[in-house]
Formats: structure tokens, C-alpha cells, sequence
């Protein structure tokens, strides 16, 4: 083949291979509905039998043995299972605002969520934010793990129940406190080895950080005049199409780091984003801050940047949920 032939080629293949990709992923969303479908209305059958007309719970023995008899080659009729699905059916029968939730995710992320929240409201977040960001099963298990319903619904400013990871207010996507646990990080730590941990451990630090940031470099250098600067981390955001400059502090927050920031911001618009990219966004991590001090600091400032605060430790869970009971909720949620 010549090359415009090859160039043509290579077109040609990416779109079939799309296509490929976008069919198998519609087949596996519709075979996943069905799936669903199919153990809610087994879960429904179970409900009906064994607590409406009491034919007692050895009946969900019985059935097992007799489903696996029958369809010796589908798996998921276990006794543990048939169980699963009469409290799933259960936990949202009636619920026309959940229900349909169930159908868009798979059993085992289903499952994790059932058993692992103890409210309706914890439920709807994590499902619907599930949804929203597309989490494996390790990312739902390790969100659930570190409290983030906990930790966003203590530091929400609207009465909005999830995080919109695809609306376009930048600082929608960037979280108001991360954990980075899987750091190993020891209690004397520098900023360099906050810098250098994150980027030994950048597979695991994405699962907190977002799934929408490309990793671009640390220590990012711009030159400016005769001077060198460095960032200490540099991401792309794909979806809103801008650069993320991050800068690591050991300390509590203080005033002077937004000059510094907002410094950064302007040298990159103005030597790095592209006509149509979006202005940079900026993210101080540090280790407090006292929201007064950062609400008056970044008041001012000509570009989007948020200030927020990192714990290298796995927070007490049962601690947070106290301490979110014990705050008044709002009357409604609003999951659009």
C-alpha cells in the first residue's frame, strides 16, 4: 500500500474499531439490564413466597438445588445469592427513584453498594455517582472504603446529593478533600516525598483524584524571562479541556499561596494552553486551612483555583458518620 493509502487505512480501521467497541459495550449494558432484571424479578417471586405467604425461608434451598439443576451452565443461583436478590428487591421495591438505578449498573457493583451503606440517601449517592463516573469495582469499594459520602455531604455547599463529574463548572471536578492513603507515606514527610509518592503511585492516586485527568509531569517546568519555575504536578483534564496545575503543601493553607498560584496560571495560558483549550485551573493541597482565610484569599483572584485539604491516613468512618448524623440534612436532594 502507498501511503495515502496506509494513512486512508488507518482511518478506515480506528472507525470500524470504534464501532466494534461502541457495539460490544451497548451488548453488555443490555445483557447487564436483563441480568438485573431477571434477579429482581427472582428477588420479587422470593419476597412474595416466603414473606407474604409464608411458605418458610427453606423454600430459597429448595429453589437453588432446582434452578441449578435445571441451568447447570449460569451461575448466580447460589442460596447466598437467591437471598441477595430478595433483599435488593426489598431494599428498593416502591422506590421509583432508585429502582431504575439498579438496572444501569452490574450485580456485583449492586451488591457492594447494598451491603456496604447503611442509609437510602448513602445508597443514592453512591449510585448515582457510580453511574455518573463509571467506577470499577475496585473504585466503588475503595470510595466507600475512604468515606466519601461522608466526607463530600460534611463539606457540601449546595443541598446537591452527587458530584456532576461532566458538567462543565471546573471546580465541580475537583474535590474539596482527597485520601491519599495508599501513599505509605511516614508521619515526617516532605513535600518532595508527597511529589514523589503521588507519582510512584499515579494508577492508584487517579482512582481519587478523577478519571477524566491525564498525568503531564511533575516538577513542570516554565520558563519565564530568564528564570526557570517549576510546577509540582501538571494534569489535562480531557473533558473540560484545560491544564491542571497542582502545588503540594506539608502545612496549613496560607494566604501567599494563591499569588504564587495564580503566577502559574497566567504563564501557562499564556505559553502552554492551545487557542481553543480553556483557561488553566489551579489546586493547592495542603494539609488544613481554615475556610474564612481561604474564602477572603481566593476571592480576588483572576483564575478558577480551589483550595484543598489531603489526609495520607484512611479517616475513622464510624467517627465521619457520627458527626454527619449529628448535622441537620437537607429536605431534598437534587440528583440532577
Amino acid at each position: 500500500m502507498n501511503k495515502i493509502v496506509k494513512d486512508d487505512y488507518k482511518n478506515f480501521f480506528a472507525k470500524l474499531k470504534n464501532e466494534i467497541i461502541s457495539a460490544r459495550q451497548k451488548a453488555y449494558q443490555t445483557i447487564n439490564r436483563q441480568l438485573v432484571e431477571l434477579y429482581l424479578l427472582i428477588g420479587r417471586n422470593i419476597y412474595e413466597k416466603v414473606e407474604v405467604s409464608k411458605w418458610g425461608e427453606g423454600v430459597v434451598e429448595t429453589l437453588a438445588k432446582d434452578l441449578q439443576r435445571v441451568f447447570p451452565d449460569m451461575k448466580g443461583f447460589s442460596v447466598q445469592n437467591l437471598w441477595r436478590m430478595k433483599q435488593m428487591y426489598e431494599s428498593y421495591k416502591g422506590n421509583e427513584k432508585l429502582s431504575p438505578l439498579v438496572r444501569e449498573l452490574t450485580w456485583t457493583h449492586n451488591v457492594i453498594i447494598l451491603h456496604q451503606t447503611q442509609s437510602i440517601e448513602e445508597r443514592e449517592f453512591y449510585l448515582k455517582t457510580c453511574i455518573n463516573e463509571r467506577w470499577s469495582r475496585r473504585e466503588l469499594e475503595r470510595q466507600i472504603n475512604s468515606s466519601l459520602y461522608e466526607r463530600f455531604m460534611l463539606s457540601r455547599k449546595t443541598d446537591k446529593l452527587v458530584p456532576h463529574s461532566k458538567e462543565k463548572n471546573t471546580l465541580a471536578h475537583l474535590k474539596d478533600e482527597y485520601v491519599f492513603d495508599f501513599l505509605g507515606l511516614k508521619d515526617n514527610f516532605t513535600e518532595k516525598d508527597l511529589r514523589k509518592a503521588i507519582v510512584a503511585n499515579l494508577k492508584q492516586f487517579f482512582l481519587e483524584f478523577g478519571k477524566y485527568f491525564s498525568f503531564m509531569g511533575d516538577e513542570y517546568k516554565i520558563t519565564i524571562g530568564n528564570e526557570d519555575y517549576k510546577v509540582d504536578l501538571l494534569f489535562y483534564h480531557r473533558l473540560l479541556r484545560c491544564v491542571v496545575a497542582v502545588e503540594l503543601k506539608i502545612g496549613k493553607f496560607k494566604p501567599e499561596y494563591v499569588g504564587k498560584m495564580q503566577f502559574y496560571l497566567s504563564a501557562l495560558d499564556e505559553k502552554l494552553k492551545l487557542e481553543e483549550e480553556n483557561p488553566s485551573v489551579g489546586l493547592i493541597l495542603c494539609k488544613s486551612k481554615d475556610e474564612e482565610v481561604v474564602r477572603i484569599a481566593i476571592g480576588k483572584a483572576m483564575s478558577p483555583m480551589r483550595v484543598a485539604t489531603y489526609k495520607t491516613k484512611i479517616i475513622d468512618s464510624k467517627l465521619l458518620k457520627e458527626k454527619l448524623h449529628s448535622l441537620p440534612l437537607p429536605e431534598k436532594y437534587e440528583g440532577e
